[in-house]
């Protein structure tokens, strides 16, 4: 207790000197600022993380299986299969291609599906991105297309458009293309990438433009429990499938995005710890001047009896107080800040044209995610930090000499 009296007096009487009042500011002001850079660097990145998971990921196929020869037969007793597997939520029938949508003789490539609505809805969240229809009109004939791809083709709901496949089964390599007829009754509006990409159509229309019956397709997909162990459940699923089938999950597709988020996060928390680490050892200089301007009022309490462990104590103190003020200033700006981030990223790039991120990530706007535990380990790493600064300049002070203090005064 009296270790915690001594440095509130110091304290209170440092500020009537400007010099060493100015370097401790400038110490907290330090720490304030790196705690708020860190929280809220990792709040975008966890927001960003979040979004992969709960948005990309649960429209782009987490696992599948695609047949590189003949088709997959039975399509019905093979998603059955699939559904057995106690890591598989749901599994679905499902045709990939590549694809021309044309309009009034404007071409635009496309990924195009086929799906069966009712069990596509089971694997994929894309009916919540849908505007102008549901997932459950997509009947044979009619085409859900990305906005970014209806937007270019000048397509309002309504319109017939041509898609242009590629003829497999052609004995000439240079053969027409086939051509469906389909109406589009609704547009993927997700942001991103993938509206520039996806069109949906139903399964029946690809089978029969490939020659397919009913109960053939060319790839299933799942939707697995744990998305960030997607391949290992791919491989596991896919050993009970009769049929030979290429395995491939998110990873191989999305991979390098997710690996760039944490590489972001890595190279984040290092800047800013370092960052913080110098505030925190700046707190060694101010607290250097203050011993050396204190070492008067040491040498009388230790002439008054005061031990060694009280002296470097009251210093201890003295130093971690700088940061845990600066600390916690610093975690209330960056807390308010990342809960607002998003509001205030709209605010400024309210237009499409002055979006960075428009067109760019899957997300056009700035996600934040709060992470309570990264509060906690960056107000840890600032007190270890404070802590070890302070442990110098607190055994100086031990060192002081009141003979030869006194003396000299």
């Amino acid at each position: 207790m009296l270790s915690v009296y001594l440095s509130k007096r110091f304290r209170q009487s440092k500020q009537k000197t400007g010099f060493v009042s100015l370097l401790s500011k400038a110490s907290t002001l330090g720490v304030m600022l790196g705690v708020a850079v860190l929280i809220i660097a990792l709040s975008v990145i966890n927001g960003f993380e979040q979004q992969l998971e709960e948005r990309l990921l649960s429209v782009v196929p987490q696992v599948s299986y695609q047949a590189p020869y003949d088709p997959i037969d039975n399509w019905q007793d093979k998603v059955a299969l699939l559904n057995k597997h106690p890591r598989i939520v749901a599994a679905a029938p499902e045709i990939n291609l590549t694809a021309m949508v044309q309009y009034k003789g404007q071409l635009k490539a496309a990924q195009v599906k086929g799906i069966e609505p009712s069990i596509h809805a089971k694997v994929s969240s894309v009916s919540r991105y849908i505007e102008g229809s549901n997932l459950s009109e997509l009947n044979s004939g009619t085409l859900i297309l990305g906005d970014r791809i209806a937007e270019h083709l000048k397509l309002i709901l309504g319109d017939k458009v041509t898609l242009l496949v590629a003829n497999k089964q052609a004995s000439q390599p240079l053969s027409a293309p086939k051509r469906i007829t389909v109406t589009l009754i609704g547009v993927v509006k997700m942001g991103g990438p993938i509206d520039e990409s996806i069109a949906l159509v139903n399964l029946a229309d690809l089978q029969q433009a490939l020659n397919l019956n009913p109960s053939q397709t060319t790839g299933l997909r799942a939707k697995v429990q744990d998305v960030f162990d997607a391949h290992q459940i791919a491989m596991a699923a896919g050993s009970s499938l009769p049929d030979l089938v290429y395995v491939n999950s998110w990873f191989r597709t999305q991979g390098s995005l997710y690996q760039d988020i944490q590489m972001v996060r890595t190279i984040v928390f290092l800047v800013v710890f370092l960052i913080i680490a110098v505030a925190s050892f700046n707190i060694v200089s101010s607290m250097v001047m203050e011993v050396k301007e204190k070492q008067a009022n040491i040498a009388i309490l230790k002439t008054m009896g005061a031990k060694d462990r009280t002296i470097f104590a009251t210093f201890a103190m003295q130093g971690v107080g700088y940061a845990l003020v600066g600390a916690l200033f610093g975690t209330v700006v960056g807390v308010l800040l990342a809960i607002n981030l998003p509001d205030l990223f709209n605010a400024i790039f309210n237009q499409p044209d002055n979006n960075p991120l428009a067109g760019v990530y899957f997300v056009e706007f700035l996600p934040s995610k709060l992470v309570w535990s990264d509060i906690l380990i960056t107000l840890g790493v600032t007190f270890i930090l404070a802590l070890l600064a302070s442990v110098y300049p607190a055994w100086q002070a031990t060192k002081t000499e009141p003979a030869s203090v006194l003396g000299n005064s």
